[in-house]
């Protein structure tokens, strides 16, 4: 692409309209805190914590100094068949913050990678229990799991998956998302449990000796703050017990404080078989992904080798020095500063701020939980997410970052907001939606 701004051709953007945007270039220089910069010199109040993952606010010196020290101290060493000391103390402070018994931390590089990674070891330990046949992999409409060919199977946004073919064996339970019945709900949807009773239907369909494993996101954040119904999650573990299926969480976005716990398996009472994880690991401030297991499932598939490499699964960087001192850093401010439990504090104030824009022009929708919120607009005739998407615009030019996925607007701030900048959001968004179309 050549045009105008010919220094920005080389770089393909992920997840961006490539044309559009270099046509019109929004960008962001500097951060600090709440607040990013924009290139032009303006503050940008952050409503999304970056991509839902720089949870602690931005630029946090704590985790610059650690990292700074890694890169000065070892700037790498691998863990294939060796080890530094900084991945074995991050994988037992993240064991401890887990659910009990997820206590065998496996890292990787992102969300994407663990999704991956997280699939594999479900195979594998389905294997070493001498269940070869369970090889189907299940996971949700309007899912997201990343982008990897494992992710994009089991997920379930029909953009992310035109394009490539999908690994076989995977099918998908039924969305839970139904306005009809649950429209402008604070916390659980009161109607949906028995969707999950769409997991009953594939196994009679596929038969439970095929089924290896079912990932689901507890909140499914970007395909638009997707809430489970109150008991959803219960009986969707209470199935897989039932007919021996691992259950997966991808906490990727919920876990690291968004809803009020170190993971929404903890906030909400569900113990899945694995959790992955990314973005809050570390901040957002070096890329890092983890993968939690169950010590039994791990054990199974150790014990499974006589001898020897168990699991022929990894990547170059996994355990990478620099992520993990970001990821100790990042853990010591969560905790020193009560930030999970401050997300607890504010969830009742964010609530109401976000459900005082029902009755604004275009909202069809207003979904809350912990410190997200998700606002649906009602698409515009024949220009279908047009609307959000001009809403995310207007908003990043008034100096505030949300996200826009289809035609709704995602809010997720970093968990040191305070009250007056919560009002700011939501006072903006009140005073945008009476201008737009």
């Amino acid at each position: 692409m050549q045009g105008d701004n010919d220094q920005l051709a080389s770089f393909w953007m992920p997840f961006t309209a490539n044309r559009s945007y270099k046509a019109h270039p929004r960008q962001l220089v500097a951060a600090s805190g709440m607040y990013y910069q924009s290139g032009d010199g303006r503050r940008i109040l952050d409503g999304t914590s970056g991509l839902w993952c720089s949870n602690a606010g931005h630029c946090r010196p704590e985790i610059a100094e650690a990292i700074a020290k890694a890169a000065t101290t070892l700037d790498f060493a691998p863990t294939f068949q060796l080890g530094h000391p900084l991945p074995f103390e991050l994988a037992q402070r993240l064991a401890a913050l887990m659910p009990e018994g997820l206590d065998r931390i496996f890292f990787t590089n992102s969300g994407s990678e663990s999704v991956d990674t997280a699939l594999k070891i479900a195979l594998a330990v389905q294997r070493a229990k001498g269940q070869g046949t369970r090889t189907r992999l299940i996971g949700r409409e309007r899912g997201y799991h990343g982008v990897g060919f494992g992710g994009i199977s089991v997920g379930g946004i029909v953009s992310n998956r035109r394009t490539w073919p999908g690994l076989p064996g995977t099918d998908h339970l039924r969305h839970t998302h139904d306005l009809a019945r649950n429209a402008f709900t604070r916390g659980f949807p009161a109607h949906g449990a028995e969707l999950a009773d769409d997991l009953q239907r594939l196994v009679d369909l596929h038969g439970a000796e095929t089924i290896a494993a079912v990932i689901v996101e507890p909140m499914a954040g970007s395909t638009g703050v997707l809430i489970p119904p109150a008991g959803y999650l219960q009986r969707l573990r209470e199935i897989c017990d039932r007919h021996g299926i691992i259950l997966i969480f991808d906490e990727v976005i919920t876990a690291f404080g968004r809803v009020g716990a170190a993971t929404a398996a903890e906030a909400w009472g569900v113990t899945p078989d694995i959790i992955t994880m990314a973005k809050g690991l570390t901040n957002a401030a070096v890329p890092m992904g983890a993968v939690a297991v169950k010590r039994d499932l791990h054990d199974a598939v150790l014990e499974s080798v006589p001898g020897g490499i168990e699991l022929f699964h990894g990547y170059t960087y996994s355990g990478h020095p620099l992520a993990s001192a970001a990821g100790l850093a990042t853990l010591d401010l969560y905790a020193r500063e009560g930030l999970f439990e401050r997300a607890n504090e504010l969830a009742g104030y964010w609530e109401d701020a976000a459900h005082s824009l029902k009755g604004r022009r275009h909202i069809i929708d207003i979904r809350t939980i912990g410190l997200v919120a998700g606002i649906e607009l009602e698409p515009r005739p024949g220009a279908p997410t047009a609307r959000a998407m001009e809403l995310f615009h207007a908003a990043f030019d008034s100096g505030l970052l949300v996200r826009a996925t289809g035609d709704i607007i995602a809010l997720s701030p970093p968990l040191i907001v305070e009250k007056a900048e919560i009002d700011a959001m939501f006072g903006k968004l009140a005073e945008l939606l009476d201008r737009i179309d």
